[in-house]
């Protein structure tokens, strides 16, 4: 197979959208091999500096084989612990030349890049790792969702807290009725702490000696280098990032979608600091509402981005205040309130804490969690699904990423999960999905 056949059509189940595959041709349903108890996974990275490393670190028990990153300065930490290991600035490159020793790929690139290296791994056959969000578009999520079934490969999303006590406990304490029935929940962040609500720079630059900015592109329309874009201010950006949603939302809606079995909303409405075409907002007030189900009530749930905050709770004693930093949740019940401290619920609460002092701790009844890393790992041998694999981590960024069309288009979005329609704002269905550049 050669690099400009990569961008064809598939018969492979994801054509039918007009989405171009990363595999050429039709190929053959490849399924993901399932590696022996006493064997090394033998893993392939692709993006090996900041959040990669971590991860490139996570999976070091196994057989490192390649090492992809668009620069190589970035990735310098990665190439010096693994010197021997082979280097590749293009993942097309590096799947196809490896193939055959390749069983799982990890992905830990920005956003705009995670459906075609994964989609591409999982087409053959390899078990994938991505980072939060999963995927850059709605649409995106629910093929990768897909894709990860038809070829029954092992996946995780890079939500360490999906394995963490705090989220444990949570379902716990619902489950035995610590607050009676949750109708309301509060979730905030100190994000973005990179610029937002810009347009774009009008100046050029060159671009780093050491970075590839064409593959750094990727799938992205093309534009000209400038220093706005990476490192790291890249998630304000819409044709490459989600915003604070995309980079906190899947840690922070985790608990409460899983404990709560929430579902998808049926619409979103967003207030924001301003609109600007590229750019998400330096602010954002989202209100999902979610149905009735399963004997539960609906629930509103509220999300502050930009150090915004809810109203203070009557609950809470004079003197104490709601949590700063990366964030905090109130979960609203109609016999109290639990107040988490952050994103991944790691300190729990009843409010005011005289509720907390007496409350009886129910029994820890469900099983708990080996490690983000660890969890992925054991899938790819058989044991088992991971906690955030793609059947529960893509309804989760589904949802977290129907609150941009709110946020982009700055009006109440009501929402057919089924078809992925916005059935009430036409002009919000054109980011549902995003055209692919062939680079």
């Amino acid at each position: 197979m050669r690099r400009r056949d990569f961008m064809k059509f598939s018969a492979a189940g994801i054509a039918a959208a007009g989405i171009p595959s990363f595999v050429s041709g039709a190929p053959a349903l490849r399924l993901g091999r399932v590696v022996g108890p006493d064997e090394k996974i033998r893993i392939a990275c692709v993006g090996c500096g900041g959040k990669g490393s971590s991860d490139v670190n996570g999976i070091a028990s196994e057989q490192i084989v390649a090492l992809c990153d668009v620069d190589y300065q970035k990735a310098a930490g990665a190439f010096k612990k693994y010197p021997d290991v082979p280097r590749f600035r293009d993942f097309r490159d590096m799947l196809i030349s490896l193939d055959e020793t390749i069983d799982a790929v990890t992905v830990s690139t920005p956003d705009h890049m995670h459906f075609p290296i994964a989609m591409m791994a999982i087409e053959m056959g390899k078990h994938v790792f991505v980072q939060k969000p999963l995927a850059h578009t709605l649409e995106e999520a629910r093929l990768l969702t897909q894709a990860a079934r038809r070829h029954k490969v092992a996946t995780q999303m890079g939500i360490q807290g999906h394995t963490m006590e705090g989220i444990r406990l949570l379902k716990e304490w619902l489950d035995a009725d610590a607050i009676g029935a949750v109708s309301e929940l509060h979730i905030w962040t100190n994000r973005p702490i990179w610029p937002q609500g810009l347009d774009r720079p009008t100046d050029t630059q060159t671009p780093p000696a050491t970075l590839d900015w064409n593959r750094w592109l990727g799938v992205a329309p093309e534009r000209p280098y400038h220093s706005a874009y990476c490192p790291f201010k890249w998630r304000g950006w819409w044709d490459f990032g989600c915003g604070a949603l995309g980079d906190i939302g899947c840690h922070a809606f985790d608990a409460t979608f899983w404990a709560l079995d929430l579902g998808s909303p049926t619409s979103v409405e967003a207030e924001v600091s301003d609109l600007h075409p590229e750019s998400a907002p330096e602010w954002s007030i989202v209100t999902y509402e979610f149905p009735a189900r399963n004997g539960k009530p609906p629930v509103k749930l509220v999300w502050y981005d930009g150090n915004k905050k809810p109203p203070r709770p009557a609950d809470l004693e004079d003197g104490r205040k709601l949590p700063d930093g990366i964030g905090g949740q109130l979960i609203v019940g109609d016999r109290g309130t639990i107040m988490a401290s952050d994103v991944y619920c790691r300190s729990l609460r009843l409010i005011p804490e005289s509720k907390m002092k007496t409350f009886e701790r129910p029994e820890k009844t469900l099983p708990r969690s080996p490690g983000v890393y660890r969890e992925w790992l054991d899938a790819c041998r058989g044991k088992g699904a991971a906690g955030a694999s793609f059947d529960y981590a893509g309804p989760l960024t589904e949802m977290v990423l129907l609150g941009n069309l709110a946020v982009r288009t700055g009006k109440r979005i009501e929402w057919d999960a089924t078809n992925l329609r916005c059935t009430n704002v036409p002009e919000a269905n054109a980011l549902v999905r995003k055209t692919y550049r062939v680079f």
